[in-house]
């Protein structure tokens, strides 16, 4: 596939769909896919990572250290 045009609707839903994508059932890891967010198995839950992105563990550790800021600002703003 061409890296400049997108998969079409059919490929991004076997992708989805195909059970080697998904470890435990819980991470989404396709080398194939170049997004970088995509839906859960249960769309209704919202996104995950695609941890075959090569910006994925980047910005999984941006994501831990802002939640982990605003509990630091939390707890401190209590005492």
């Amino acid at each position: 596939m061409n890296d400049l045009e997108s998969p079409n609707k059919e490929t991004l839903e076997k992708w989805h769909k195909d059970p080697n994508n998904w470890k435990w059932n819980l991470f989404y890891y396709n080398k194939e896919d170049k997004r970088l967010l995509v839906d859960k198995k249960n769309p209704n839950l919202g996104a995950t990572i695609n941890f075959a992105h090569p910006k994925s563990y980047l910005f999984f550790v941006g994501m831990l250290c802002f939640f982990g800021f605003v509990v630091f600002m939390i707890t401190m703003t209590k005492k």
